[in-house]
């Protein structure tokens, strides 16, 4: 059956009615470069925008591909299109903690209505376990795999730490911190 160049996970989602609507600015969608689904913006975000809200369903018992680190040896879930956000060495989205305990995507950039969302998982992760050798994402600044935030290179946690102090906090304020906030 066709999904009108939607993945059959979004048709699966659309079904059980937990699809985000376009009005979001968002939606799951195939890649255009073959690599499976990803997340598209529907409209342009400005650089500071939020540009998903994040939002926990549930605790997870270990770290797996989906789970984002919410303490030392405590992984959860996040609901929505945020698990299908693919990673990027150089992210057009940032991640900042909200009062839900879960991650928003920030715009690190501008980010034009049919481009990808990605994010770099170092962001919310001291380590990553499951994933390939070898990272896909095609950056000009590609690290070469996949890390949690232990295993990044100096000079990119501090890139990452800049970018990070640069995002709005949820309450309009700079976030003074760098490392992801289940290493701090």
């Amino acid at each position: 059956m066709s999904h009108g160049g939607r993945s059959p996970v979004l048709a699966e989602r659309e079904a059980s009615g937990t699809q985000p609507s376009e009005e979001e600015g968002v939606e799951l969608r195939r890649t255009a470069n073959g690599k499976g689904d990803g997340v598209l913006a529907t409209r342009p975000f400005a650089a500071g925008e939020t540009v998903m809200v994040g939002f926990l369903v549930g605790a997870l018992s270990g770290n797996d591909s989906h789970a984002t680190q919410v303490g030392p040896g405590r992984w959860a879930l996040h609901g929505g299109l945020g698990p299908k956000v693919n990673h990027s060495c150089e992210p057009n989205c940032g991640v900042r903690l909200n009062d839900g305990q879960a991650f928003d995507f920030v715009a690190r950039q501008p980010i034009g209505a049919g481009q990808e969302l990605t994010f770099d998982y170092a962001m919310r992760n001291f380590t990553i376990e499951h994933f390939p050798a070898v990272c896909l994402c095609g950056a000009a600044r590609c690290r070469g795999s996949v890390t949690g935030w232990k295993d990044l290179p100096r000079r990119a946690q501090g890139r990452l730490r800049r970018a990070r102090r640069a995002l709005p906090a949820h309450d309009g304020r700079r976030d003074p911190a760098g490392a992801p906030a289940s290493h701090r």
